[in-house]
């Protein structure tokens, strides 16, 4: 496999213990770090970002205009969307429906699907492109999509794990530093480059804020 697809794995295995913490299960129904998420369903949409790939992967090769990183963030309806927007609301009933099977029966399902993608991500060809419907009418190169997802494993464990009062799981050096680069270059592109720069280097000149989203 590439770099980027052990990575995926590594990341997506080190998430998989959360969802089996007695604080998560004991937490399910109540509400959490994001606004207008439960824990619940806060867990339904971490582990989405797993659950969608064996389709993924299943699926027809697209079809579909293939595009860069930086051009599928420029496009994505959510970024910047107010909390009720459509798409936000969707993704809120998504992790909803999958949160509702419980959270031992969504370990369950989640170790089985890393199981899944861990046997079938080295067949896959190493220029494959991939889509998630949701998204809208375009696709990627495999490898950048499962960087989006390693992204949205980081940070929504890190939310379910403030949520319930846990530690954040340890992530691959080299995930992180996929991610962190990610969300870095989103950053700049929302911020501009001197405010990323002063954030990160001049503590008396940084900006209030360089959120990548």
């Amino acid at each position: 496999m590439t770099g980027t697809r052990d990575d995926f794995i590594a990341t997506a295995r080190a998430v998989a213990p959360l969802f089996r913490d007695p604080a998560v299960a004991a937490a399910w129904d109540g509400p959490s770090a994001l606004a207008e998420f439960s824990v619940g369903g806060l867990a339904g949409h971490l582990a989405y970002q797993v659950l969608a790939l064996p389709g993924v992967l299943a699926a027809p090769e697209p079809t579909e205009p293939v595009i860069s990183l930086a051009e599928h963030y420029g496009r994505v309806a959510w970024i910047g969307a107010d909390l009720d927007a459509e798409i936000n609301v969707r993704i809120r009933q998504g992790g909803d429906a999958i949160g509702a099977e419980g959270a031992h029966a969504l370990a369950e399902r989640y170790d089985a699907a890393v199981d899944d993608l861990a046997a079938g991500l080295p067949a896959a060809a190493p220029d494959r492109n991939a889509r998630i419907s949701l998204w809208g009418p375009w696709s990627m190169r495999l490898d950048d999509l499962l960087v989006t997802r390693m992204m949205e494993l980081a940070v929504h464990a890190d939310d379910l794990a403030v949520s319930v009062g846990v530690e954040t799981p340890p992530f691959p050096p080299t995930a992180v530093e996929t991610v962190v680069d990610l969300l870095s270059r989103l950053a700049v592109r929302r911020h501009g480059p001197t405010a990323v720069l002063r954030a990160l280097s001049r503590a008396e000149r940084a900006p209030d804020t360089i959120t990548a989203f």
